[in-house]
């Protein structure tokens, strides 16, 4: 019995097909959706290398020189800049200034936004303005910010000295003190601030699942419970985002301090200069270029090693389980309650 096998037509042995080369507008296409991506997020990276990348490596070249504001370009002196900044006593008081305010503005300001964020995820009357007045600081101008705490936290005539006066309470040295100029300039970032951080978190907590409080509610939790073991769980991407900003904007810390004592950059004694401060008295006052550079970049390699330490926290929350995996336990009491409810 024999078999008849049918091969797919095809050009004849020893004939070869030609290839019909693609058209102009074929050509166009595949270019277009090869080289589209890039061409959309080149403007990014072409303003970055222009507004960031190139002052972040001029500035490490001025750090190199003795560089006069004046008279410019210097002798080159390497790493000597930095040897000399990283033994100036001004340095790490100026330092220990702006790790003292950030500590005393970033933790407050933080528990106040999430606790006002809370507040403002409640069913309450006329929400929208309420949302939106807690945002007016924010838009107010630092000067005008400064201008009033400033005659608030006066020594002699201020407001807050005024009220211990009349407590029976010696006045207290705001700006002569390290510890009062430090909480008072950190209780002008703190008003500013807290409402805008309060937004964001109250945005993260909108996005919270309703239906994961409501089967907590059924299982006998009670607020406190539902936003320990659900709310903050579900938020903890915005408040690791929240803490990065909050970090790299208390580092940077400047008007605030200026403005607090304009006569006197950071204090008589330099009791609230920040590094910032600083940096600015040696670039404009000072006029020394070369030091001022290498405090910037020393500033910015602070901020990198606290963005590192904020990387690897936020890869370990990240990796950690939600809310949905978290048991609510109840005791005995919230047992019967229920119970006495569903009766």
């Amino acid at each position: 019995m024999t078999t008849t096998v049918n091969r797919p037509a095809g050009p004849p042995s020893g004939r070869t097909v030609a290839k019909t080369k693609p058209t102009f507008k074929q050509r166009l296409n595949v270019f277009d959706v090869k080289a589209s991506p890039y061409f959309y997020v080149a403007p990014f990276f072409i303003l970055f290398a222009l507004v960031g990348l190139f002052p972040l490596v001029y500035t490490f070249v001025v750090s190199l020189y003795d560089w006069h504001l004046l008279k410019g370009q210097g002798d080159f002196v390497g790493l000597g800049n930095f040897v000399e900044v990283l033994q100036d006593r001004f340095f790490w008081n100026s330092l220990f200034n702006t790790m003292s305010i950030f500590l005393l503005s970033a933790i407050p300001q933080l528990a106040v936004a999430l606790f006002l964020a809370a507040m403002l995820d409640q069913n309450l009357r006329a929400k929208t303005f309420w949302r939106m007045s807690v945002l007016l600081p924010y838009i107010v101008t630092p000067v005008a910010v400064a201008m009033i705490f400033t005659n608030m936290f006066g020594e002699q005539y201020g407001l807050i000295n005024n009220i211990l006066g009349s407590l029976g309470l010696d006045p207290v040295m705001w700006k002569n003190d390290t510890f009062a100029s430090h909480v008072a300039i950190a209780t002008m970032v703190n008003w500013r601030w807290t409402g805008y951080n309060a937004l964001i978190l109250l945005a993260a907590m909108q996005a919270v699942p309703r239906d994961l409080y409501e089967s907590a509610a059924l299982d006998g939790a009670g607020a406190v419970r539902r936003f320990f073991s659900i709310t903050l769980p579900s938020i903890r991407p915005t408040m690791v985002f929240v803490v990065i900003t909050a970090t790299i904007g208390g580092l940077q810390i400047f008007t605030e301090p200026r403005l607090f004592d304009p006569v006197a950059a950071g204090g008589t004694q330099r009791q609230f200069q920040t590094t910032v401060l600083y940096l600015w008295e040696m670039a404009f006052q000072r006029q020394n270029f070369g030091k001022a550079s290498t405090i910037a970049w020393l500033l910015f390699l602070i901020i990198v090693l606290f963005g590192v330490i904020n990387y690897l926290i936020s890869r370990k929350i990240a990796t950690a389980d939600g809310p949905r995996g978290a048991k609510v336990r109840l005791s005995r009491a919230d047992r019967k309650r229920i119970e006495r409810t569903n009766r």
